[in-house]
């Protein structure tokens, strides 16, 4: 009966370079976790992401930059873009890696809005428009309010450090609830879905009162569609209202007592559990000197938080062909067979 909000998917596969897209149903939006290559998503899902969350610059993470900075160039007004310490100059350095002589000129101007949080929970924030040739200004402190990276009327992001040898982010993006929608009924009401349906979501979960004005617009082959209508003539469309759905994108750790305790505190009881799964547990050691989790250790967190479902990825290359080998090690630790989200078979 309920939708989620948002379905996300590893862009890469286990063996590619890690990062996960979260597609919001009825909006032309999407979340990136990580920038890593992005060739396999084509420029109109580039062009739908609104934020971007890094959890730390390695080249694997983050070398996706330079792709998503050419397909929304000159065709998109902001993006958001949260990672870890040092990351405003990380972003900058990328910039100025550039000559901007012409792009002042583009008609649509794009802004970065670049945040960067910190272990002792300072911060700092800073944008970089194309009209200035993407100089760094508006600097600024940036706090994140306990681990709430990002916060919205229906859906929020949360972040917490584990240890990589350097300060890595692992974040959990979460629905506050799920409302469920009778699609039958918004036909019968002579509309289409739309970005609208949104904000009625996010109407009824605040308790906006019934003669709050909405405005309703979708657009289908007969063109754009434009009407207003209050809340309270919108609610019917309502079936009920239930908890949220909440994922989890763990990546780059060392197996330690302080990295699991800091992932159960951000994702216990979560949903759905992307977690790298980078080596087999007989090359423990490589695993240790990598900083990296073996397929037992990611399963072993999976049980220790009580993650409803799991995904494995980050497979290191020299398993190519063995995907079903780190599957089996993760399902045997974490005690349950990988579900419907496995893309790793």
């Amino acid at each position: 009966m309920f939708a989620h909000l948002f379905e996300p998917a590893l862009v890469n596969g286990p063996f590619g370079d890690p990062g996960l897209y979260a597609d919001f149903r009825d909006e032309r939006r999407a979340l990136l976790v990580d920038l890593p290559d992005l060739a396999a998503l084509p420029p109109r899902k580039l062009l739908r992401v609104s934020h971007v969350f890094v959890s730390h610059a390695h080249m694997d993470h983050f070398n996706g930059f330079d792709r998503l900075l050419r397909v929304v160039l000159g065709r998109k007004e902001r993006v958001t873009l949260t990672g870890g310490p040092g990351f405003v100059a990380q972003v900058e350095h990328k910039l100025h890696a550039y000559t901007w002589n012409v792009v002042q000129r583009y008609e649509v101007a794009l802004t970065l809005a670049v945040r960067e949080v910190r272990p002792d929970g300072t911060g700092a924030q800073a944008s970089f428009c194309s009209r200035t040739g993407f100089e760094r200004e508006a600097d600024g402190a940036f706090a994140a309010e306990g681990d709430v990276l990002h916060d919205e009327a229906v859906f929020r992001v949360r972040g917490r450090f584990v240890d990589h040898g350097v300060p890595c982010l692992a974040f959990a993006v979460e629905e506050k609830a799920r409302v469920a929608l009778g699609r039958d009924r918004i036909g019968a009401m002579g509309f289409g879905t739309g970005a609208w349906l949104r904000a009625l979501k996010a109407a009824v979960l605040s308790g906006a009162p019934d003669d709050a004005p909405l405005d309703v617009r979708w657009r289908d082959r007969a063109g754009d569609h434009a009407a207003t209508r209050t809340v309270g003539q919108l609610r019917p469309l309502v079936l009920a209202v239930g908890p949220g759905r909440r994922v989890g994108y763990v990546t780059d750790l060392r197996y330690t007592e302080a990295n699991v305790d800091a992932l159960a505190a951000l994702l216990e009881g979560v949903d759905v559990l992307f977690v790298e799964s980078v080596f087999l547990d007989a090359d423990v050691d490589h695993a240790t000197r990598k900083h990296h989790l073996t397929a037992g250790q990611a399963g072993a967190i999976a049980r220790r938080i009580g993650a409803k479902s799991v995904v494995p990825f980050h497979f290191s290359p020299r398993y190519d062909g063995r995907g079903a080998e780190i599957v089996a090690e993760v399902e045997a630790a974490w005690g349950r067979t990988l579900g419907r989200f496995d893309s790793a078979r």
